[in-house]
C-alpha cells in the first residue's frame, strides 16, 4: 500500500508539472519525484521479502529486510532535504522565465508556450504576471492593437467577455507569477511530506523486525519439555 501512495504522489508531481513546464526550467527539480517513484517500486519487492521473512521468521531474510529498510529510509530523508532545497528555488526559478513566456505568446495560432498560459490562466484564475496590464508590454498585444487581453484572462462566470481592457472588471486582477509560484511549491510540499510520512512508516517497520530478530536470538536451540513431571 505504501509503495502504491509512494509511485501515485511521484505520478501526480510529474503529471502536474507538465502542466507548469514552460514556467520552470529547472529538470532537476523533478529529481525528488523521480527518487519517490523509485522508492516505491522498490518498496513494494521489500515489503514482500519482508512479509516472507517473517512468516517464516528467518534471521538472515529480516536481517536483510531491515538493512534495505534503512538505505530506503535514508533515500526519503535525502528526498526531503531535496524537497526543501528545490521549494525554496521555485520563485527564483518562475521569475527568471515568466517573462520569457510571455512574449513568445501568439494567440492567433498558438504553440505549446501559448497553450501554456491559456490553461494557467483559467485554471488558476489570474491574468498577465503580475496583473493584466502586463500584457501591454507583450509583442502580442502589440501586433493586435486591438486593445485586448487574451480570452483566458475573462472571469469563468461571464460568457460575453471580449478580453477588452475597457472593461477590467471582466478580467481576473490577480497576477500568475504568484500563483505558479504557489502551486510549484504545493505539489513539492505534498513529496517532502509524503517521503516524511513513509520515512516514519519504515522506522516503525525496522523496529518491528528488530524486535522479532532479538526474540529470535534470545531463544534457546533447545528446550526442555515437561510433561505428566518428566523430562522429554
Amino acid at each position: 500500500a505504501a509503495a502504491g501512495i509512494l509511485c501515485y504522489v511521484g505520478a501526480y508531481v510529474f503529471i502536474t508539472y507538465d502542466d507548469y513546464d514552460h514556467f520552470f526550467e529547472d529538470v532537476y527539480t523533478l529529481i525528488p519525484a523521480v527518487i519517490i517513484i523509485a522508492v516505491g517500486t522498490l518498496l513494494f519487492i521489500i515489503g514482500l521479502i519482508g512479509c516472507c521473512a517473517t512468516i517464516r521468521e528467518s534471521r538472515c531474510g529480516l536481517a536483510t529486510f531491515v538493512i534495505i529498510l534503512l538505505l530506503v529510509f535514508i533515500t526519503e530523508v535525502v528526498v526531503v532535504v531535496l524537497g526543501y532545497i528545490y521549494r525554496a528555488k521555485v520563485e527564483d526559478e518562475v521569475d527568471h522565465s515568466i517573462q520569457k513566456v510571455y512574449n513568445g505568446y501568439n494567440g492567433t495560432n498558438p504553440d505549446a508556450a501559448s497553450r501554456a498560459i491559456d490553461y494557467v490562466q483559467r485554471q488558476l484564475r489570474c491574468c498577465g504576471i503580475h496583473n493584466y496590464s502586463d500584457w501591454e508590454d507583450t509583442v502580442w498585444f502589440k501586433q493586435t492593437k486591438n486593445n485586448s487581453v487574451p480570452l483566458s484572462c475573462c472571469k469563468a462566470a461571464l460568457s460575453n467577455c471580449t478580453g477588452s481592457l475597457t472593461r477590467p472588471m471582466d478580467l481576473y486582477s490577480e497576477g500568475c507569477e504568484a500563483l505558479v509560484v504557489k502551486k510549484l511549491q504545493e505539489i513539492m510540499m505534498y513529496v517532502i511530506w509524503a517521503a516524511l510520512a513513509f520515512a516514519a512508516i519504515q522506522l516503525l517497520g525496522m523496529l518491528c523486525a528488530c524486535v522479532v530478530l532479538c526474540r529470535r536470538s534470545r531463544d534457546p536451540a533447545y528446550e526442555l519439555l515437561i510433561t505428566g513431571g518428566t523430562y522429554a
